[in-house]
């Protein structure tokens, strides 16, 4: 599902790399002992982390230039890596210039490298939900990195939600919040019914047999990185590039091939899909009076514009600007929130803002 989603991302060529980015981070494990789940669970649970940049500590002692960039479903932080998010936003002048910023990327619960039902319990692992995702990022910050508070959460599709976790359950922590490509409501309608499907498809699959398989459940997995597909991308741009039905079908099976290479583990993605299940902040939103850039796009399949959500919600955050960004040939569907240059102004702006 998640190679599909990417892979649809390259459909319009990305520029090439001005800096190779990757080769300046630093990785490391972060063992969060004794974590408790809201299942009442408690287990060690192993969070990855990369970081780019130098923390800096003020008069107080304590780091004051950490930024947290927060990955969408089936992601790591490593995908902030692609040129149209770093080579916007890390180089010299740019709004994380890492001579002043330190990065921090996450790998989020269940996901990357970090603890997963992959790593060897399969379906026994904790059913997480984002609170848990939420607390394990927590606790990475101030147990493993030093980070008692943030100048920015900026989060993309599922760290769009778990930005608005942040500012309902720990208000302040971050001084800005920058929520791309989600709604702060419970996920119900069309967006739990697809994740639903692709929940269902796997787990339909007689291979699957209960997450105990001993190999990928490929037609379940196919069925949801289809469903991923539809649900990541542009209509506009597909129209346009794939304009007769020979090409749509070819782009279709060229994506497919590609995804059957890496399918990704089945287990992994139904707690992805399944874990957005309790997320609901809208009656906790007037808790975040911080400033708050939300920003979705008119082509998000995920997140529709005429529902108008986000348009009424916005106005419970006294410091809250939403911004809807128009569909075109030249936006990406859902995944608009990592091609830095339709938002980097408006980023920039939001830094400026006091906290």
């Amino acid at each position: 599902m998640r190679k599909l989603l990417f892979a649809l991302l390259t459909l319009i060529a990305a520029p090439l790399h001005a800096e190779d980015w990757q080769s300046k981070a630093t990785e490391r494990d972060v063992v969060l002992h004794d974590f408790h789940f809201g299942t009442g669970e408690t287990m060690d649970v192993a969070m990855h982390v990369t970081t780019l940049g130098t923390p800096h500590r003020g008069a107080d002692g304590r780091i004051d230039n950490a930024v947290m960039v927060l990955h969408g479903t089936g992601g790591t932080g490593k995908q902030f890596f692609r040129p149209q998010f770093a080579d916007e936003l890390y180089g010299p002048g740019q709004p994380f210039d890492l001579a002043k910023t330190y990065v921090i990327l996450p790998d989020n619960l269940g996901h990357g490298g970090s603890s997963k039902p992959s790593m060897g319990m399969r379906m026994k692992f904790p059913r997480y939900d984002y609170a848990d995702m939420v607390a394990a990022q927590h606790r990475l910050l101030t147990e493993g990195l030093g980070v008692t508070k943030l100048k920015l959460i900026l989060g993309t599709s599922m760290g769009c939600m778990h930005a608005f976790v942040w500012g309902t359950t720990r208000p302040g922590f971050a001084q800005r919040l920058a929520p791309f490509a989600c709604n702060a409501v419970e996920i119900a309608g069309r967006n739990r019914i697809w994740r639903k499907m692709s929940i269902d498809a796997i787990e339909a699959d007689p291979v699957w047999n209960g997450g105990n398989y001993t190999s990928p459940p490929m037609q379940g997995l196919r069925t949801a990185a289809d469903l991923s597909l539809i649900a990541g991308a542009n209509p506009v741009a597909l129209q346009d590039q794939l304009p007769t039905r020979a090409a749509a079908e070819k782009f279709l099976a060229e994506r497919e091939a590609a995804a059957a290479k890496e399918p990704g583990d089945a287990n992994d993605q139904i707690y992805q899909l399944d874990s957005s299940r309790t997320y609901n902040p809208a009656p906790l939103l007037s808790n975040i009076t911080v400033p708050v850039l939300w920003i979705n796009s008119a082509d998000d399949f995920i997140n529709p514009p005429e529902l108008g959500i986000a348009q009424r919600q916005a106005k419970q955050m006294p410091r809250a600007r939403f911004i809807l960004i128009p569909a075109s040939k030249e936006t990406k569907g859902h995944g608009t929130h990592t091609w830095a240059k339709f938002w980097k102004a408006d980023l920039l702006k939001l830094l400026a803002t006091k906290p």
